[in-house]
This record gives C-alpha cells, sequence and structure tokens, in this order.
C-alpha cells in the first residue's frame, strides 16, 4: 500500500492545479481523438498537411520550424504522410538535395474533413491569449519543468506522439 501522506487533499492549490493540468490534457487527447477519427491521421500529420497546404513547395527544414519540431521528427512525418500518397515529394530547385513538398488531393480530401483547428486545440489556444499572460505562464511552467527535471529533448517532440 502507498503512503499517500504526500498527496495534496482536495482543496489544496496543488490538487487545483493538477486538476487544471487534467482538463488541458484531456482537451488536446479529446481534440486529437477526434481528428483521428474523422480525418484518419494524427493531430501532428495534420498539422503538417495544412503547412504544407500553405506553403507549396516548402522544404523539411521549414516544415519543422513550422511545427516547432525537432528535423527528424518532420523527416519521419513526411515519410509517413508521403507512403500514404497524401503529399508529394521532389528534388528541385538550385539545391538539388533540398526536397520540396506538395499536398496531393489525397492530402486536401484530409483536410476538407478533419476538425479545426489543424495546428491543435493547445497551440491555438495558446497563441489568442496576451503577452503578459504568455510570459506569466512560461515563467511559472519553467519552475515546474525545473521541479520535474524533465529532459529538454522533448520540448520538440509533438504532443501525442509517444
Amino acid at each position: 500500500m502507498s503512503d499517500c501522506a504526500d498527496s495534496p487533499s482536495p482543496g489544496e492549490p496543488a490538487a487545483r492545479v493538477l486538476r487544471r493540468f487534467r482538463l488541458v490534457f484531456n482537451a488536446v487527447k479529446t481534440h486529437f481523438q477526434q481528428v483521428e477519427k474523422k480525418a484518419g491521421v494524427g493531430g501532428t500529420q495534420l498539422w503538417a498537411l495544412s503547412v504544407i497546404a500553405a506553403n507549396p513547395d516548402i522544404g523539411v527544414s521549414g516544415l519543422a520550424d513550422a511545427l516547432d519540431v525537432h528535423q527528424s521528427t518532420a523527416s519521419n512525418l513526411v515519410r509517413v504522410l508521403a507512403g500514404r500518397g497524401l503529399i508529394a515529394t521532389a528534388r528541385g530547385g538550385v539545391d538539388r538535395r533540398a526536397v520540396q513538398l506538395r499536398l496531393l488531393a489525397a492530402g486536401r480530401a484530409v483536410l476538407r474533413r478533419a476538425p479545426g483547428p489543424y495546428s491543435g486545440v493547445l497551440t491555438e489556444a495558446l497563441a489568442s491569449l496576451d503577452a503578459e499572460t504568455l510570459a506569466r505562464i512560461d515563467d511559472d511552467l519553467g519552475l515546474l519543468i525545473a521541479r520535474l527535471d524533465a529532459d529538454q529533448a522533448d520540448a520538440k517532440r509533438p504532443l501525442g506522439s509517444r
């Protein structure tokens, strides 16, 4: 049996904040599930498709920047999306090594049936906050992350990608 002496009681501030984190994570999870059910792709894949649709001929590094993920994560997304026939990859332009990405008809069909927002509910919600609120959240989350001793590499891993 575990010792519950260190667990916060339901009315304590730590318990209230924990419940708020649960609300945030469950809202994100629910959105990802809706995307998967309606569009047949994961949330990060949907976001990638929307970025490629808005930026024809974007490269893998441009996609990684737009999604704020590691370049290897973007490369893996490209491989999956191309393998499913949702995007086309081509080498062109001045640097023949660079891959350019374009949305195919099947990718457009996925976007049409997908629930928005394409970038995800958390990204949209954060983008709607004012700079002062974002700075406060950033500072406070920095304190929490330090207490968790979190792996900083996870900062570039999309939610729901494990």
